[in-house]
């Protein structure tokens, strides 16, 4: 068995893997680190191996605490990849772009795949059919649009997510609703129309907390997946082993 940790700007994510199934799925905050995988390995006693993905700000010496029970592997830019990175600035691409955009080629071969991440920022990543990344976009996720409205103004309220009851917002607060999800959804549709424009024999890839959310709004046909970072990182590491 395989524990899979995927620790982003929020919170932390991870799943216990069989091969390719997920056996269970958890969401913790980073300040419960130690004391959730603790009990996820009581639980799971055959977990063999931990990986883990990091974009956030979280001390290595928190797992660490955890080498005596299993072996722990952190994913870095140094780890073999299922495709090319042609990214201009490759050392500055995150890990967890990269681990979707691992999953998004060992997942659909030969294609050309668009990877969108919804989460505390919204990510686009693109490999195409040759297996080259190519790059992508990155913009404010929902919760940093609603906050930056409060925080650089003088009297706009910070509001939380809600959606919104008509197209016209009739009050500041149905405003703010109206513009922050429906352009949330308009800029994603745009992207994906721009790209289906420019590329054939190609799939789209959502994920992230707001997949769900945005699956059933999207004009766009999508292939929807709110985990699908933790199956790429399971995908990822056993890609590691056959090619070390």
């Amino acid at each position: 068995m395989i524990l899979t940790v995927d620790v982003g700007n929020t919170r932390i994510k991870a799943a216990v893997f069989e091969g390719t199934t997920a056996l269970e799925n958890f969401v913790f905050e980073k300040n419960e680190l130690e004391k959730e995988i603790a009990k996820i390995l009581k639980k799971f006693q055959n977990c063999s191996d931990l990986v883990v993905a990091s974009v956030g700000n979280i001390e290595k010496q928190s797992f660490l605490a955890f080498e005596k029970e299993l072996n722990i592997h952190f994913l870095t830019h140094e780890d073999a990849f299922p495709f090319v990175n042609k990214y201009a600035t490759p050392k500055t691409l995150g890990i967890d772009r990269m681990v979707l955009a691992s999953g998004a080629t060992l997942q659909f071969p030969k294609q050309n795949r668009l990877v969108i991440d919804a989460g505390t920022c919204i990510t686009y990543d693109f490999i195409d059919e040759n297996d080259n990344y190519l790059g992508g976009a990155i913009s404010p996720g929902l919760r940093l649009r609603y906050e930056s409205l409060h925080n650089y103004t003088a009297k706009l309220p910070l509001l939380t997510f809600e959606l919104p009851e008509l197209y016209i917002g009739n009050s500041t607060m149905q405003a703010i609703h109206s513009g922050v999800v429906n352009g949330f959804v308009y800029e994603i549709d745009g992207f994906i129309d721009e790209y289906r424009a420019n590329f054939s024999n190609f799939i789209i890839i959502l994920t992230g907390g707001d997949a769900v959310f945005l699956a059933k709004r999207l004009k766009n046909t999508i292939f929807a997946n709110s985990n699908f970072l933790l199956e790429s990182l399971n995908q990822t590491f056993q890609y590691k082993i056959d090619n070390d």
